[in-house]
């Protein structure tokens, strides 16, 4: 059980007792968490638990009938409910709470009884009825409302279950019944009990002689064994789902009577099983309970066969009670099983699989009873071949033709086409489903097998290509499981070996990966080169001043120049810009519960202005059935991925121009050379951090990764091995590359934030440098001018002079800020130092686990020297003598 479905159920429960949750939930949560034991529902544990509850029961006799009750109705989460209980009864602590809540509740009750009954009276009688006069009015009233109640309920249930159909498959609507079918109770073959038969004393079957009482009820037995009331004796009204009763003259002798009551349960069993009959073969009831019902009209046929033999022999004066009783006494057994089955599939409202595994359950129930499992096995191999028939065109065609929804497999219209537009579409998990109280018992184990043969056909099946297993043969239910296990697992791996071989040599998947792994892990190195060089003055620009469509044609050149060309998909390569940079969209999917990332999550993307370098990303188009693997889900991690290395290449390509223009200053002044050389020394420290975190991330993540990943896929024996492998492969990534580590993401992106801005510093500085050198520059060449200048040479002076002043206006700026250089780069180098000591400290801690082994030999690239690790190791001596202080 997972841990959502175990805060799911335990605030369910409570909520249905009325107890309030919050941190009593919370301590619930945590004991079931710590104390999860597996394969508590087998047949001695619960039997332990049952005692346990029945012991500790104050009415255990109630408890046991109730316990066999929902039990006979085929309720599966029945013995682990039991075996919770079992356990509550060892809590004090939680049973004085129910207790307590129980008192709470029941006080509450009496109150709102109390006041209720302040608005009514009782009127009171002068006359006074007698205990006679009220049993007769009561069954005067049930025989009156007793068969009008149980047609009612029938038609609430069969509407019912008509309209859900009709909800569901709109184009196959279930037939109905005329009406005369309900008006006309004669034709259903059961009692007629809406005018009561009276008994006449006078005529009372008492007083005549025993031979004569014997003859009369033998042949009013042979009446009522065939659904009719005789004279003497009568069926009662069935109320609800009990089991028909009868009156037998009172005057009879009480020898006979007791023959008679002996033979009396029979007919009561034909009464049920023709009920049942007569019901379950209305159409709302599915398949499978018309399977049932055929079976059981066929052995009632043989029941009816005897009782017309029993008459054969009655007319010729040669059966009497005792041989009435010895002949029926072998079909007694069956016509009680029967009923029983009808019973236990009318309580339970079993359709389809619920009924096969109720069938299947009695017919193991009753190993040692040689007749009765065979009468079970011969009506679930009859019940069973509807579903099978279903079976089969789901695992050898991977299609779904259940018009009763009694498959265990369920189709939910779903369409393919969105996979590659909502993140959150999960076609291939909500497509097809299993519903649990559809699977027969004896499938249970194969359950997800079967859902997966009949899903890897279909996806063939609706890519234009009809598929049948080669292996396909008739599926027959059997004691043994091996017979139809063995034909499930060929059409499992026929459909596995299908699918995938369609999707990996057809489709060439392996090849539409490498495609995704050349444009979104840089893996074409050519490639970037070119269309960054080609898209830089436009991605500097704000995300609503681009043109798209300019940005597309630059994408399209670059591709023809560079390797890329050579890929066959690379038109299926686009342009996306996101509405949010890369750390928010990865604050969004992990989440993070802090106010400074909740503000961010929560901020408007209208708010923020983002330049095209911080909204671009690349998309790509992939179609049906590959969208299966490569969907939007899969598409949004590998943008994820792109996103921050392509960062870091532009954040590398800043400190890169940092350098040039560097060196270009450096002709233009000497004096400051003890500056550059301290931000030379912070550019080189900011260049091999974002450079080692690069090679890390593609050739210590990515490729070994990516090698694991394809050897897999050669190796994969299914699609959904496809699928684990791939998604997989992403997670990994996404974790080895700190894009699922709060902690770490967040000094990451501060780390490329510190090293942006010293850029921007420098190419100001650097700005600042060749303003003055200009300055310079022209005061050396215009300052030593002997003589007035002529005509031209004032002319070409003032110009001079015009250009310079507008130069030194537009760098102002610039030049204000060159006089607090030297402490700018000094608190940029103790920025910068202090957040990577930071992110390696993170590193170690993280590298600890098993799990994030990787992240080792970031630390091993960072601090290849030591220099980083014995700074940590001073801060910390300094902090322990701090706090000693």
């Amino acid at each position: 059980m997972s841990e959502f479905r175990i805060h799911h159920d335990v605030n369910e429960l409570l909520s249905l007792l009325h107890v309030r949750g919050g941190d009593g939930a919370e301590v619930y949560i945590d004991l079931l968490q710590k104390n999860r034991t597996p394969y508590v529902t087998t047949t001695v544990s619960a039997h332990s638990a049952k005692v346990k509850i029945a012991e500790f029961s104050k009415t255990p006799d109630d408890f046991l009938r109730k316990y066999e009750e929902i039990k006979s109705k085929n309720a599966r989460n029945l013995d682990p409910l039991v075996y919770l209980l079992s356990k509550l009864t060892e809590d004090k602590e939680t049973l004085h709470c129910l207790q307590q809540n129980a008192k709470e509740r029941s006080e509450t009750s009496s109150n709102t009884a109390a006041s209720s009954s302040t608005n009514f009276t009782i009127p009171s009688t002068s006359t006074k009825m007698s205990m006679q006069e009220l049993e007769e009015l009561r069954k005067k009233l049930g025989t009156a409302t007793a068969s009008s109640t149980v047609q009612q309920s029938a038609e609430v249930t069969r509407k019912m279950l008509r309209e859900r159909h009709n909800k569901k498959n709109p184009t196959m609507l279930n037939p109905v019944f005329p009406n005369w079918v309900y008006e006309r109770p004669a034709l259903i073959g059961d009692f007629l009990t809406g005018v009561p038969a009276v008994i006449d004393p006078a005529h009372a079957v008492g007083t005549m002689p025993l031979a004569a009482q014997e003859q009369a009820l033998v042949e009013d037995l042979l009446y009522v064994l065939l659904g009719v009331d005789g004279r003497d004796v009568v069926a009662q009204p069935v109320l609800g789902r009990q089991s028909r009763s009868f009156i037998i003259d009172p005057t009879l002798d009480m020898s006979v009577k007791e023959l008679v009551n002996r033979i009396l349960p029979v007919a009561a069993s034909y009464s049920t099983i023709t009920r049942f009959i007569e019901e379950k073969s209305s159409f709302e009831y599915g398949q499978v309970n018309h399977a049932l019902t055929a079976a059981m009209r066929t052995l009632m046929k043989e029941y009816l066969i005897l009782v017309t033999q029993l008459e054969h022999l009655h007319r010729q004066g040669l059966l009497s009670l005792q041989k009435m009783w010895f002949y029926i006494q072998p079909t007694m057994r069956t016509m009680e099983i029967l009923a029983s089955i009808a019973t236990s599939v009318d309580k339970g409202d079993c359709m389809g699989g619920a009924t096969l595994s109720l069938l299947h359950d009695r017919t193991f129930n009753y190993t040692g009873d040689n007749q009765a499992q065979e009468l079970c096995l011969y009506l679930t191999k009859a019940a069973s071949v509807p579903y099978f028939e279903i079976l089969e065109k789901w695992i050898y065609r991977g299609i779904i033709k259940d018009p009763y929804s009694e498959f265990m497999v369920e189709e939910h219209e779903l369409q393919k086409e969105k996979i590659q537009e909502d993140y959150n579409d999960k076609y291939w998990d909500q497509r097809y489903t299993i519903v649990q109280h559809r699977i027969p018992s004896f499938l249970q184990k194969m359950a997800d097998k079967i859902l997966s043969t009949g899903k890897y056909l279909n996806v063939v099946r609706e890519c234009g290509r009809d598929v049948t297993c080669p292996d396909a043969k008739e599926v027959l239910y059997t004691l043994k499981e091996r017979a139809y296990v063995e034909q499930i697992e060929k059409a499992y791996n026929y459909a596995s070996k299908v699918l995938l071989s369609f999707l990996m040599e057809e489709k060439e998947l392996v090849t539409r990966l490498r495609s995704i792994k050349h444009y979104f892990l840089m893996d074409k190195g050519d490639f970037f080169v070119h269309f960054m060089d080609l898209t830089e003055e436009e991605l500097k620009k704000q995300v609503d001043d681009i043109i798209p469509p300019r940005l597309e044609a630059l994408l399209e050149l670059a591709l023809r120049m560079s390797t890329a060309n050579t890929d066959p998909f690379k038109d299926d390569l686009k342009i996306d810009l996101m509405p949010h940079d890369v750390i928010t969209q990865l604050l969004r999917v992990l989440a993070i519960e802090t106010k400074q990332e909740k503000a961010i999550i929560n901020a408007d993307p209208t708010d923020v202005a983002l330049s095209g370098l911080e909204a671009f990303s690349f998309d790509y188009i992939v179609k049906w059935p590959l969208s299966l693997i490569i969907n939007r889900k899969a598409l949004t991690r590998y943008q994820m991925l792109f996103r921050h290395m392509f960062y870091c290449k532009h954040v590398e390509r800043l400190l890169c121009n940092v350098w040039i223009s560097n060196k270009a200053a450096n002709q233009y002044s000497l004096h400051s050379a003890k500056w550059f050389a301290t931000a030379f020394a912070l550019r080189q420290r900011m260049l091999n951090f974002v450079q080692n975190i690069q090679y890390y991330m593609m050739f210590e993540v990515m490729e070994p990764t990516w090698h694991n990943m394809e050897n897999n896929l050669k190796s994969a024996s299914n699609i959904d091995d496809v699928l684990c492998h791939h998604t997989s492969f992403l997670d990994n990534c996404l974790k080895d590359c700190m894009l699922t580590n709060p902690e770490l993401l967040k000094i990451f992106s501060k780390l490329m934030s510190v090293c942006v801005m010293f850029t921007n510093c420098m190419q100001r500085f650097t700005q600042s440098m060749r303003v003055d050198s200009e300055m310079k520059r022209l005061t050396l060449e215009h300052g030593t001018m002997d003589g007035p200048p002529t005509k031209n040479e004032r002319t070409e002076e003032a110009e001079k002079k015009r250009l310079t002043s507008k130069f030194l206006a537009e760098h102002v700026d610039a030049l204000q800020s060159d006089s607090g250089f030297e402490a700018t780069i000094s608190k940029f180098d103790s920025n910068f130092s202090s957040l990577l000591l930071d992110l390696l400290d993170k590193l170690s801690i993280y590298s600890t686990n098993d799990c994030e082994h990787s992240m080792i030999n970031i630390i091993y690239r960072l601090d290849f020297n030591g220099f980083y690790t014995e700074r940590l190791e001073r801060m910390a001596i300094e902090r322990s003598q701090k706090a000693a202080a």
